[in-house]
Order: C-alpha cells, then structure tokens, then sequence
C-alpha cells in the first residue's frame, strides 16, 4: 500500500466523520421541533458508514501485496423509529386534545456522546495523515 492511498483512507474518514458531526448538530438543533415539513416533530437521524468497495474479504482472496485499501464512506442516513416523547403543555399550537406534545426523539446526552466519538475518529485520522506526513519527510531526508 502507497502512502498515497494511506493519505486517502485518512482522508476519507475525515469527510465521513465531519458529515457525521453535521447530522449530530443537525439533531440537537432540531430536539425542539415539533412539527416539520412531513408534518409531526422532527425524528432523529443517523449516519450509517460502511466499507468503500474494497473489502477484508477481497483482501484474503487476493494476494495481500496486490491489496488496494479503500477508505470508508457514508453508506445511508437513516431514521430513529423509537417513540416520540409525549410532553405535557395545553398552551402548545401542537398539543393534542388531551394536552400533550409529541416532541422529537433527540438525546441530548447521547448526540453528546455520539458527536464525542465522531470528534475522536476525526482526531485519529489527522493523527494517522500526520504519521504518514513524518514518514515522508523521513524518508525523503534518507535521499540527502
């Protein structure tokens, strides 16, 4: 594998890792809305990332020198179908006819954790593009 390639895992994970980050944010800004374009409150979003085409199974096949490392990528954004969390508020234009509010199914706490990990993978992967850095310059300097 090139470091080329290593270059490009990273990379790949960076962008992945900030989508993700974005559709976190996107859920804690929206943990206060109860009705949206579809009508009902907002329901939380999750980012589903996968493999890029290559995989460890095509790896054991194929002899490993000829490998080519692929990354990973956003495959899907799918929906929370836990429940809504009924809230007691008559005075809401939302509330039903016994006075609850069906608001979205955001955690805070865990978006909290989730955008905690996304920030950690993030920050492995420039750690990752900086040893790859250092490698080169190193080795550039043997050619001196």
């Amino acid at each position: 594998m090139s470091f080329l390639q290593s270059l490009n895992i990273s990379g790949s994970g960076l962008t992945a890792q900030r989508f993700r980050m974005d559709v976190i944010s996107e859920n804690i800004a929206n943990q206060d809305t109860t009705r949206t374009e579809n009508g009902g409150p907002y329901r939380r979003k999750m980012v589903v990332l996968s493999s890029s085409p290559s995989n460890f199974k095509n790896m054991m096949i194929k002899n490993i020198s000829d490998y080519k490392a692929a990354g990973v990528e956003v495959s899907e954004i799918i929906e929370d179908e836990t429940e809504f969390k009924p809230v007691y508020n008559p005075q809401h234009p939302d509330a039903d006819e016994n006075g609850y509010v069906n608001m979205p199914n955001v955690d805070t706490l865990k978006e909290t954790v989730d955008m905690m990990e996304a920030y950690r993978a993030y920050q492995a992967n420039i750690t990752s593009l900086n040893t790859t850095k250092q490698m080169v310059l190193k080795t550039l300097e043997i050619g001196r």
